[in-house]
């Protein structure tokens, strides 16, 4: 065809992303995105800061995430398209460098998790299995590699997988369901540790303790907020979303706190702390005859899970933000053949490969929570003021005062008030740095090309 034919141009645009999530695949792809490395690896470190009383953390963190849940609801329903908290953040107080934090905190707790998932991976659940054989490291990076190569080949593959590993997670923790009840029934376990907190004292110290582990518990209830930036691979988005993420949050939730009380009720919350595994140390406890490495496998799927969805996500909110024009064009370039954000993946995947190295589990967590609870202070106060920009369709509209609560219990969670280490503290600001850095690089790529310096979707 001649390039100078009326329809030659439309060819040559850029492939679009394709609609393939339903709404029983949306809700499954919430579920599987909360569920994983946080319950099924950080529930010992919670009970380490707070001792057998570790089901209090997971309750307030359901509610911390049920507010803010409702929040994202809203915005994705008025403004349905890539990049989530960036474009919200945007529309709302239209500070393009405030914009580009926002979203760079976004990415980093999504590749923090990511990491955290792949030390998850090469520790005590794949020792179970292979013995001290394989070095730590060198397995996490391998299994971000595995992850970035499986998102390549598309959405609808990625998603797919993240069905069967939900299914497989979830089978795990009804294990650890069924050993509890069975340990109620036979009068195993020890009812007095529900109620032992570690934490030292009253009033003060109480509190400072109960709110570090709430806010080391929280890596737990994060994915809710990724699901958002999928809008745009998703069929009748103002009709899934809203179910999807509530119904997601309720029934993790649910079973988190349950999870928690078995944990407790099954094994002292000093053992639960010293293993990168603690809820296989339930099953060794739980007194039935199930395979320690089988459930250790099923271990194994839950933080990949957790670890592909993470890099999935990471990579489309790159594709979003380019599109707003926050980052470089470049970034957003769709692989033709499998309509998959190319350049995103590989960028998020390399710096995913870094962090590995930074910190373990616990320390990975924390950042992830940190990093997210700032930004959830954000969105809290940005629905707010978005009341002012009426849409035109109808979407849903949360209640005036649960944003309120949103953003004044995010930010005490992010607070010095939740006793985290330093090391958080120090990596969230690297990471800032990291941000600031790539944010003036933008602005001079954007100078030089001629471009506004606005996102397009302000």
């Amino acid at each position: 065809m001649s390039v100078t034919e009326p329809h030659s141009t439309v060819p040559q645009e850029e492939p679009t992303l394709k609609r393939a999530i339903g709404p029983g695949l949306l809700i499954l792809f919430v579920i599987g995105d909360i569920l994983g490395t946080g319950i099924y690896a950080t529930t010992g470190k919670v009970a380490g800061k707070v001792g057998g009383a570790l089901w209090l953390p997971f309750v307030i963190g359901f509610v911390v995430a049920i507010l803010t849940a409702a929040s994202y609801v809203e915005l994705v329903g008025k403004y349905p398209r890539a990049a989530g908290a960036a474009l919200y953040t945007q529309k709302a107080f239209k500070v393009p460098f405030i914009t580009f934090i926002v979203a760079f905190m976004v990415m980093c707790s999504g590749l923090s998790s990511a990491s955290a998932a792949a030390r998850a991976f090469s520790g005590d659940y794949l020792s179970e299995l292979t013995g001290d054989l394989l070095p730590p490291t060198l397995v996490a990076i391998a299994f971000i590699l595995v992850l970035a190569a499986l998102n390549l080949r598309g959405v609808s593959e990625s998603v797919k997988t993240n069905v069967v590993l939900t299914l497989v997670e979830l089978t795990g923790l009804v294990i650890i369901l069924a050993i509890g009840a069975w340990a109620v029934l036979t009068g195993d376990g020890e009812p007095s540790r529900l109620t032992d907190f570690e934490a030292t004292g009253t009033g003060y110290a109480l509190i400072t303790g109960v709110l570090g582990a709430t806010a080391l518990g929280f890596f737990a209830f994060v994915g809710f907020e990724d699901s958002v930036n999928m809008v745009e691979e998703t069929k009748e988005p103002h009709r899934n979303f809203p179910r999807a993420i509530f119904l997601g949050v309720a029934i993790t939730g649910t079973i988190y706190v349950l999870v928690a009380l078995v944990s407790s009720l099954m094994v002292d919350h000093k053992t639960l702390a010293g293993s990168s595994g603690p809820l296989l140390e339930v099953v060794k406890a739980g007194g039935v005859d199930f395979p320690h490495k089988l459930f250790a496998l099923i271990a194994l799927f839950a933080v990949t899970n957790s670890a592909l969805i993470n890099i999935m996500m990471a990579s489309r909110l790159c594709y979003g933000m380019a599109n707003e024009r926050i980052l470089p064009r470049g970034m957003g370039r769709v692989l033709a053949k499998r309509r998959t954000p190319v350049v995103g993946i590989v960028f998020v995947s390399l710096l995913a490969i870094g962090l590995v190295s930074t910190g373990e589990i616990e320390g990975l967590g924390d950042t992830t929570a940190f990093l997210l609870l700032c930004v959830f202070a954000v969105v809290n106060i940005a629905v707010l003021v978005l009341r002012r920009d009426p849409v035109d369709h109808a979407h849903f509209r949360t209640p005036t005062v649960l944003p309120v609560l949103g953003a004044i219990t995010a930010l005490i969670l992010a607070s010095p008030l939740a006793d985290r280490p330093a090391d958080v503290y120090i990596r969230a600001g690297v990471l800032l740095a990291i941000g600031i850095a790539l944010w003036a690089v933008n602005k001079a790529v954007m100078k030089a090309r001629g471009e506004e310096d606005t996102p397009k979707g302000a």
